[in-house]
């Protein structure tokens, strides 16, 4: 029979991880408050909304995609959390039906342009871009200096961007970036 330290011994040998999951219903904030009491890393894409109010323009932050969010965490808080509420989900990959982790490398690249709010960030699903026919770079000055992608032509865009893809989740487009700032990576 398993002790409670048995259960300690295993969670310390666990380490975080990051997950794409769902939070139904638009409860991506209900979700990411619950996250943060349990002190378990969470990250939503948001950005500025201008939206009207009783015939007034505000701006607000909102979700770039609703319902998704970003779980960092052991599997067993994730389970613990997971198991007390019903709205939050994993998202799994169509294919093989394996809950989709994403490598901490990928998603603080994301996280890093993502997380500037900026209002030049375009959004895509990721069957709306097909990165194959893009060049890896790299930025190499600016905001997003040392940031990596896909240099590639997106909708929505006059010009190239570079983009910043998880796979099979979400992929976002930097604003503008001068060709002098990006260096081709072999």
């Amino acid at each position: 029979m398993e002790t409670e330290k048995d259960t300690e011994k295993e969670t310390e040998k666990e380490s975080e991880i990051w997950y794409a999951m769902r939070a139904t219903y638009r409860r991506e904030p209900d979700a990411m408050r619950l996250l943060e009491k349990e002190n378990l890393g969470c990250f939503v894409p948001m950005q500025y909304k201008i939206s009207l109010k009783k015939g007034r323009k505000v701006r607000a932050l909102v979700p770039v995609v609703h319902n998704l969010l970003f779980v960092h965490a052991r599997p067993s808080d994730v389970k613990r959390v997971k198991s007390r509420v019903s709205y939050l989900q994993y998202i799994t990959d169509t294919r093989s039906g394996q809950k989709i982790i994403i490598p901490d490398s990928e998603m603080q690249r994301f996280i890093a342009v993502a997380g500037t709010y900026n209002d030049h960030l375009l959004y895509f699903q990721p069957d709306e871009l097909n990165l194959s026919k893009g060049t890896k770079v790299r930025v190499i000055g600016g905001d997003f200096a040392g940031q990596e992608g896909v240099f590639l032509k997106v909708k929505g865009a006059r010009d190239r961007r570079v983009v910043v893809e998880i796979q099979g989740v979400i992929a976002v487009a930097m604003a503008t970036i001068h060709p002098d700032l990006i260096e081709v990576i072999k």
